[in-house]
């Protein structure tokens, strides 16, 4: 392309867009309409810098019968010209006020192009000089432009790429021809490339965006409608998708953990398209999730209180990936759900792990099920769960004895079991789950696979990691209310409100002749409160807010209370049962059975149609009975 040396400063304020450098009051320019001026010159018989000089020193009338002159005789211009951009644009660049920066170019001409608009700015200074080092013209908008002219990378302005202002308060910047067109356009395609030649359009190479904070803006507290819908990003998700469409000709990149390997790629000229696919996917991805959460908020918006929309986009994000699944024959990996819904719900997959192995996918389940468990309660407790099932649940104001019950409860099940607590651990707790020997023999140190707490002071997570390398030490926040809880079947999900309710929430109505004493209504709430987290049929013994003993998953009712009784030994005399779901019998059935074996309350949903055989036969046995209204089936 001509290059032109003026060197009077009054001329120079004259130069169309494309001033490049000001050396000592000398403008070398690259002239955007050369190749223009050049056919101009040939066929009026002009020199080329002649009918420049000339347009630039007000001669423009000659310039404007010449350029009308190439039109009339339907003249197309060169490539280079395109890349160029036709004369007309170059000059409307050239009023007052416009930007002195180069005009791009097609990379059609050899001169790489790369499209820059980020929200999230983190390392755009090192993507900017990498890209500008290996040859790239860098196009931006706004603040994005802003920065990398700050990090001393030359910029071009997207509007002297499309002639027109950005408008209507940034909602309209880049969603113009002269820039998807420079995106969409297949460089395999002789007429793809035949139209950008035509209207004057380069081509695009690399495209790098990032999207207006809309997930951060609406979980960041009380927003307004409006101000939420003003952070809905429309022109970055098409840039996103064009170039994601068109990976096969241009590189998409929308994290700036990619910029090495982009940058990588490029300095070695590779043309591996599996790299392309990848960040491709990743496009389409991120817009995907995006998209998600505006669509999670605008229905939450228009429809209070409805919290079954007629379609759920959920939005994953992996945490990492797991040695095995279930067993060691199945592969796994574990995900952060993004959703809006759950943004600062604490819980197991948010837990900061301190120490020990990496979680693994049955780790996952049971840290969850105790979590969920210990957090329902109030007073410091201690929860101990295998293979999702609580197996010894106590509350005690001092917390190392409530840990020391919890695991008398069933020490053979405790033993390689999660241990939960809904207090900070100290040095001294810490040392007693260190120490501690199991009930069975007083010898044998008790080994767990997890312990999860709300916080560790110092002196206690050093002491506790002083029990095992392996140990994994999770610190979780308290697991929150109201969750939408989604559970997989083949070829579908099941959704439905978590299971929230407390025995405070419900009403444990006096069925039998004899009342329970206030000893004895607390064990049943107790005990209700354990059941719940108890795989069904469930039935749980408990006495002064201690669980005694268990049964779970058994086909029948009769068999779970066995087990439970079975556990819980003689302790089970004058204490509480709860159980998930009401007796189908109660006459020679496990109703009569528990009664039979001196329990003194039961507490139990009701709505069975022998409810009254369950009755009279509490009435027989002098047994409190109580109906909840409440059934906590768990599957």
């Amino acid at each position: 392309m001509p290059l032109y040396l003026v060197s009077s400063s009054p001329a120079a304020a004259k130069l169309a867009a494309g001033a490049r450098a000001s050396l000592h009051g000398r403008h070398l320019v690259r002239a955007p309409h050369g190749p223009v001026l050049s056919r101009l010159a040939a066929l009026l018989r002009f020199s080329s810098q002649a009918l420049f000089l000339g347009w630039l020193l007000g001669e423009r009338s000659t310039f404007g019968f010449g350029f009308g002159f190439l039109q009339s005789r339907r003249v197309s211009l060169s490539s280079e010209a395109a890349a160029g951009r036709a004369a007309g644009p170059a000059m409307a660049a050239a009023q007052p006020g416009a930007s002195t920066a180069p005009q791009a170019n097609s990379s059609a001409t050899g001169v790489k192009q790369a499209l820059i608009s980020l929200s999230d700015k983190t390392d755009l200074a090192h993507l900017g000089n990498g890209l500008q080092s290996l040859g790239f013209s860098i196009i931006s908008t706004g603040g994005t432009a802003s920065s990398l002219e700050a990090a001393g990378v030359t910029v071009t302005k997207v509007e002297q790429i499309t002639h027109f202002p950005e408008m209507l308060d940034g909602r309209v910047k880049t969603l113009h021809p002269s820039i998807h067109g420079g995106i969409l356009a297949r460089r395999d395609q002789e007429h793809h490339l035949k139209a950008l030649n035509e209207h004057g359009i380069g081509t695009f190479d690399v495209v790098v965006v990032n999207l207006y904070p809309f997930y951060n803006k609406v979980t960041s507290g009380a927003i307004s409608f409006e101000d939420g819908i003003e952070n809905i990003d429309i022109g970055g998700p098409t840039l996103i998708r064009a170039a994601a469409k068109n990976h096969k000709d241009v590189l998409v990149v929308v994290d700036h953990n990619d910029y090495p390997a982009l940058l990588e790629y490029l300095q070695g000229k590779q043309h591996d398209q599996q790299f392309r696919k990848m960040l491709a996917w990743k496009a389409f991805q991120h817009v995907a999730s995006y998209d998600s959460a505006v669509s999670e908020w605008l229905w939450k918006q228009s429809n209070k209180g409805d919290i079954f929309p007629p379609s759920l986009t959920v939005p994953l994000s992996l945490n990492s990936t797991l040695r095995y699944g279930e067993n060691p024959h199945q592969k796994a990996a574990f995900y952060v759900d993004k959703s809006l819904s759950v943004f600062n719900a604490g819980g197991i997959a948010t837990a900061i792990q301190h120490h020990g192995k990496e979680m693994s996918y049955n780790n996952y389940l049971d840290a969850d099920a105790a979590w969920n468990c210990v957090s329902e309660f109030e007073n410091p407790t201690c929860v101990v769960v295998k293979h999702t099932n609580p197996c010894g649940v106590a509350s005690r104001a001092d917390v190392l004895e409530a840990y020391r019950l919890a695991v008398k409860a069933d020490p053979v099940s405790a033993f390689g079991g999660i241990v939960a607590f809904n207090t900070t651990i100290d040095e001294d707790l810490a040392r007693e789950i260190r120490e501690f020997r199991s009930p069975t023999d007083g010898e044998t140190r008790m080994f767990y696979e997890i312990v999860v707490a709300p916080g560790y002071t110092e002196k206690g997570l050093e002491v506790l990691k002083g029990k095992s390398k392996t140990l994994r030490i999770l610190e979780a926040k308290r697991s929150g209310k109201g969750m939408l809880s989604l559970r997989q079947v083949g070829g579908g999900w099941l959704a439905q409100e978590s299971d929230d309710l407390t025995p405070e929430d419900i009403a444990f109505t006096k069925v039998s002749e004899r009342a329970p004493t206030d000893s004895e209504l607390s064990d049943a709430k107790f005990a209700w409160l354990c059941v719940k987290h108890v795989k069904s049929n469930s039935i749980v013994i408990a006495k002064n807010n201690c669980m005694l003993g268990m049964g779970s998953g058994q086909p029948n009712r009769v068999d779970s209370l066995r087990i439970a009784f079975r556990k819980a030994g003689e302790e089970a005399k004058g204490a509480a049962l709860a159980s998930d779901a009401f007796f189908p019998f109660a006459w020679k059935d496990a109703v009569e059975e528990a009664c039979e074996k001196g329990i003194g309350v039961i507490a139990e949903p009701g709505g069975s149609m022998r409810d009254k055989d369950a009755v009279d036969c509490c009435d027989k046995y002098g047994v409190a009975l109580l109906f909840t209204g409440v059934r906590h089936f768990r599957h």
